[in-house]
């Protein structure tokens, strides 16, 4: 069982490392997740994490594979695409969703072209799936700040995040943080995608962020303990992927969604608001 589970991350410090940098990013990300789950804009954190990628490849065209000038230009790039999508939902009769779609899939498009100009198929798939097992130093304290910053914002606009969940149009008639919180908010979002870019990909990083917040879901109404279950299911699903990466040799991004993945079935059937539950308690009345 030592060898199995612990001897991993003790004897090679790539693995420590991919550890830690995926336990940081869930920390700071699955709480994200449940507000965009709750708001219902998890398909909106699915094209948020296509749309950094055209910033991204920006940087990569420039100086290669550099941390900060594809955060730089991933952070760049999410911007541009939430603004422009929203400002067309705003002047146009066209709804905010359409509008996201054709925004994330332009920019998903221009992304894979311009890597495509410099790199090797191997830089595309780095791009798109991150490279969690060759994280470094740079990269660990990147994703670090970024964890530290999303949880200290998430507590000081916790109120005005869970008000704007149950009513927004409430919110902003009675108070003028509701406006400032949704942006706040959608920055929150892209910031731990760029974060994510660097360890799962542009593609996977959103998983990280949505699975373990839709497995909580399944365990509990109230957001606080649904913030904390989607943080514990987010950490167990990155020790149980690298775990998988490791001694089956398969990517390590992939093992780590799909280890959410599977409790997150598992919480449909298992979980207090899950299949099974919903199904008996019925039964129990009409018998009791």
């Amino acid at each position: 069982m030592y060898d199995f589970l612990i001897a991993p991350f003790v004897d090679y410090s790539f693995m420590q490392r991919a550890l830690l940098g995926s336990l940081a990013l869930a920390l700071g990300s699955c709480p994200v997740g449940v507000f965009l789950m709750l708001r219902r804009m998890s398909l909106t954190g699915d094209a948020m994490a296509h749309a950094i990628l055209p910033g991204a490849a920006v940087g990569f065209l420039l100086y290669g594979l550099q941390i900060v000038p594809m955060t730089i230009g991933g952070l760049i790039a999410g911007v541009v695409v939430a603004l422009g999508a929203g400002a067309v939902s705003r002047f146009t009769i066209q709804k905010e969703d359409a509008s996201m779609a054709a925004f994330y899939l332009i920019s998903l498009a221009l992304g894979v072209l311009i890597v495509s100009l410099r790199g090797s198929n191997i830089d595309l798939m780095h791009v798109l799936f991150g490279t969690v097992l060759a994280l470094n130093n740079e990269a660990l304290g990147l994703i670090g700040i970024i964890s530290v910053v999303s949880l200290v914002t998430l507590t000081i606009f916790w109120r005005g995040l869970v008000a704007e969940c149950l009513d927004p149009l409430f919110l902003r008639s009675v108070s003028r943080i509701g406006t400032p919180v949704h942006f706040i908010f959608l920055a929150l979002v892209v910031i731990n995608l760029v974060g994510g870019f660097q360890a799962l990909g542009t593609l996977l990083a959103v998983g990280l962020m949505m699975l373990p917040a839709a497995a909580a879901r399944f365990w509990t109404v109230r957001v606080g303990p649904m913030c904390a279950l989607a943080i514990i299911i987010g950490c167990l699903s990155c020790a149980a992927g690298l775990l998988i990466s490791y001694h089956f040799s398969v990517p390590s991004g992939p093992a780590i969604i799909l280890s959410a993945g599977a409790i997150y079935l598992c919480s449909i059937i298992l979980g207090s608001r899950g299949v099974i539950h919903t199904r008996l308690r019925p039964h129990r009345h009409r018998t009791a």
